[in-house]
């Protein structure tokens, strides 16, 4: 598909990426819409908590994915779902593992490539036998992670899912990592790490051996943390290795499902290679929408039902591409 042209202007004041990023983390305040809570056991004998809005006998539900250390709970995530809820779809917003509010079991947890956490919870989802219309929608991360479930499966994916969307992926893990070492970013790293260091912490706790923290506190980089953390507890070779195996970009060209894919062009977090046109061009699946500002999973509006622009235009998407 070509481009698509954006509709989004921010508010008077608002044309600052790093503002548009900043400014919902801090203020954005949203009603928890999906609070009823289920836990299910994965494969590996650990777990995943599911929260649910299911009110109502709706045959379409909605799968909200955070993005990094996010949870089921942040504002993008509420935002969109109060949207959904009003549309009369059922949502379900998960956490991946050790961002539910309780750490997981194993050593390992998740990274941009968990798509076996994904496929847990859909077929999870599936065995309910409760929805014929299923929609994805992804944040960051999580927009990485059902990206890559959807090219990974090509036309093999499941008939019921209809329709995703995107928000503010870096569909370049590497490309990524290295834009948020530039030093205008340290802000957005830091707090990254801060999480991160103190979940390797608890696991040297709970499985005294496993890991080390030699270095730990001297990390400034994704590069760092993942040669030393990311990579090895989940079987790659290196941060680089990860990266490459992890991206969803090499793979968008297979998505058989349509999909919106928005990257707002002063996004902080994104290298000029997460912002994959050619892809687009030859996918008729493929949507991008390129809008000029927005920053990282911004996309601000202000307005009497306080969602976002980014909740209407998902909203709007998906009422355009699923089946009646």
């Amino acid at each position: 598909m070509p481009l698509l042209q954006s509709s989004y202007r921010p508010p008077f004041g608002f044309w600052s990426g790093h503002l548009q990023t900043i400014y919902p983390a801090l203020f954005r305040k949203v009603r928890a819409i999906t609070t009823q809570r289920e836990r299910i056991e994965t494969p590996d004998e650990d777990f995943i908590d599911l929260d649910w809005y299911r009110e109502g006998s709706s045959k379409r539900l909605a799968i909200l994915t955070h993005g990094l250390e996010g949870n089921s709970q942040r504002a993008y995530v509420q935002g969109a779902a109060s949207v959904l809820k009003d549309a009369d779809w059922h949502v379900l917003a998960w956490n991946l593992p050790s961002c539910s509010g309780e750490p997981n079991r194993r050593l390992s947890s998740y990274h941009s490539g968990s798509t076996d956490h994904l496929e847990t919870v859909l077929k999870h989802v599936f065995a309910l036998n409760q929805y014929d219309r299923i929609a994805l929608v992804g944040y960051s991360l999580g927009g990485n992670i059902q990206l890559k479930y959807l090219g990974d499966l090509g036309r093999h994916v499941d008939a019921r899912i209809q329709a995703t969307v995107a928000f503010s992926v870096a569909t370049d893990l590497e490309g990524g990592a290295r834009q948020l070492e530039h030093w205008s970013n340290r802000i957005y790293m830091q707090r990254f790490l801060k999480t991160l260091r103190a979940k390797v912490l608890h696991k040297m706790d709970v499985l005294p051996g496993e890991l080390s923290d030699e270095g730990l506190h001297l990390m400034r980089t994704f590069r760092e943390f993942d040669n030393a953390y990311t990579a090895p507890i989940h079987g790659f070779h290196s941060a680089q290795d990860y990266w490459r195996q992890c991206s969803c970009g090499p793979r968008l060209s297979n998505i058989r499902v349509p999909t919106l894919l928005v990257n707002a062009k002063d996004d902080p977090f994104l290298s000029p290679s997460c912002y994959p046109v050619e892809a687009a061009q030859r996918n008729r699946y493929l949507y991008l929408e390129i809008p000029k500002n927005g920053g990282h999973m911004g996309f601000i509006a202000f307005n009497q039902d306080h969602s976002y622009w980014s909740d209407r235009r998902m909203l709007e998407f998906l009422t355009e591409h699923l089946s009646s």
